[in-house]
């Protein structure tokens, strides 16, 4: 699958991790903040942000993080665009390069970016590098 990078998110945690854990599942709620980079979008991630995840009796890992992007767009307009950001995991196999992989839906005022963005043509994957975690958006 070819894929066109579309925004690089580099993710700063900023709070206390709420945790939940019984015989059926473990919950935990990780609160983050960021900055963003890209040719159609450059800003932060608001500090509001948070990625549940629910780890089910198989050690499989749920993802949906949702958050505020505050920036400028491609134009240079005031813009934002909130992330509703999905993926999954297998924990008891073994890790694809340290990588994650979501699909994001998107919604936006930039009257430039809303009929590119709203498109739903779009993945994320996340990685670990020597700075911290990145979430890359390509379009597919």
């Amino acid at each position: 699958m070819e894929k066109k990078p579309v925004m690089d998110l580099k993710i700063d945690f900023n709070g206390p991790v709420l945790n939940l854990k019984n015989e059926i599942a473990e919950v935990v709620m990780i609160p983050f903040k960021g900055i963003v980079k890209g040719d159609i979008f450059n800003g932060i991630i608001e500090p509001c942000g948070v990625d549940t995840q629910v780890v089910n009796a198989v050690r499989v890992r749920h993802m949906s993080a949702r958050y505020m992007l505050t920036g400028k767009d491609n134009t240079g307009a005031d813009a934002h665009i909130y992330v509703e950001n999905n993926g999954w995991f297998d924990e008891s196999k073994p890790p694809d390069e340290n990588r994650f992989r979501t699909v994001p839906t998107f919604y936006t005022d930039s009257e430039t970016l809303a009929p590119y963005l709203h498109s739903g043509r779009f993945v994320g994957e996340g990685t670990e590098e020597p700075d911290g975690l990145h979430i890359r958006f390509f379009e597919v």
